[in-house]
């Protein structure tokens, strides 16, 4: 430190805290958020951090300063910690009949105007299901007037009308065999889940819409809104780990081998993500590539939306469109069971 200008010093303090936060965020997946609330705010932001620091190693080593292991270390314990942060790609396979496509979608009730901005949204939507084809497919925030026109799917499972909760839906070209609904309290989320005839084995699918934050970014402009944020952010987190603990104790007594699909409204760095995932394969670690952004929101590489697959499903492929047909991006899979 000595040796450094007092530039260099600034610099130094500023990459410390970024290093120290960038580690800081890596205990979220592992702390209740009623234990210790900050590190879940740290999870959310956690790919920017990485970013952050990847400048700060170019300098130190531009400047021969060995500093640069400070940022290079805690980049390095989290990727390790974290592999879904960024996936270089994986080989593509050949599909087989007897692989299963799924695809999960939170579809915004088929009206968002966003960067889109047309009155044909929900025709869109359709047409780009029928495109893809999938053999299952789980829409977050559907639209029942959608129903008609995916007559490829002759079994679905919807949200009961007397459920009052946020419309989710399973459509599959399989028999389904069993269907529920969780009824998370005090909310309007809710997940569903159907018992699929597939061949001769029995799955059970998940579509789960885990408590939204319902805040929009660009609209915090004053600091008593940014309270009000912070308050609805808190209450977000804690709604979230309330459900996921009904999600797993639910899922425990499933008779069947399962897949998740799912709107989690949080990262994969985050408790909720780890508790929900425990042994089961994410497809993205697997098969994906880049970021695997699905969350329409500028400059910040969210991914909140997943499936998950029962840990001897071999998962083939992982593919993420960037559609602006809703603010979430559908992610499509296939496994071989």
């Amino acid at each position: 430190m000595r040796k450094l200008s007092f530039f260099d010093r600034i610099v130094y303090f500023l990459n410390l805290i970024l290093a120290v936060t960038l580690l800081l965020s890596c205990l979220a997946s592992y702390i209740s958020v009623k234990t210790f609330l900050p590190l879940a705010f740290l999870s959310l932001f956690f790919p920017i951090t990485v970013i952050l620091n990847i400048p700060f190693i170019l300098y130190w080593i531009y400047r021969k300063k060995k500093i640069f292991l400070v940022s290079l270390t805690a980049v390095l314990i989290s990727y390790f910690l974290f592999g879904s942060f960024y996936k270089f790609g994986s080989a593509n396979v050949s599909l087989a009949d007897k692989d299963l496509s799924i695809m999960t979608f939170n579809t915004r009730d088929f009206s968002f105007k966003g960067r889109a901005k047309s009155e044909l949204t929900g025709k869109e939507i359709i047409d780009f299901i029928i495109d893809q084809d999938p053999d299952i497919v789980c829409f977050q925030e559907f639209a029942r007037g959608g129903v008609k026109q995916l007559k490829k799917y002759p079994f679905n499972y919807i949200t009961p009308y007397s459920s009052q909760k946020s419309i989710q839906a399973i459509f599959s070209k399989y028999p389904i065999v069993g269907n529920g609904s969780l009824e998370f309290p005090n909310t309007l989320n809710n997940a569903l889940y159907a018992d699929i005839l597939y061949k001769s084995d029995t799955i059970r699918v998940y579509n789960i819409h885990f408590q939204s934050f319902k805040v929009i970014p660009s609209r915090i402009k004053r600091i008593g809104r940014g309270l009000r944020v912070y308050g609805k952010m808190k209450y977000a987190f804690l709604k979230q780990e309330e459900q996921v603990q009904l999600f797993v104790k639910h899922r425990k007594e499933s008779p069947f081998r399962t897949i998740i699909c799912s709107d989690f409204n949080n990262t994969s760095f985050s408790n909720v993500y780890r508790i929900a995932k425990g042994e089961m394969n994410d497809t993205f670690d697997k098969k994906g590539s880049g970021f695997g952004k699905t969350f329409d929101l500028k400059f910040v590489p969210f991914r909140i939306d997943f499936i998950l697959t029962y840990k001897t499903m071999d998962v083939m492929t992982h593919q993420k469109f960037d559609l602006t047909l809703s603010d979430h991006y559908p992610v499509k899979t296939s496994i071989r069971l």
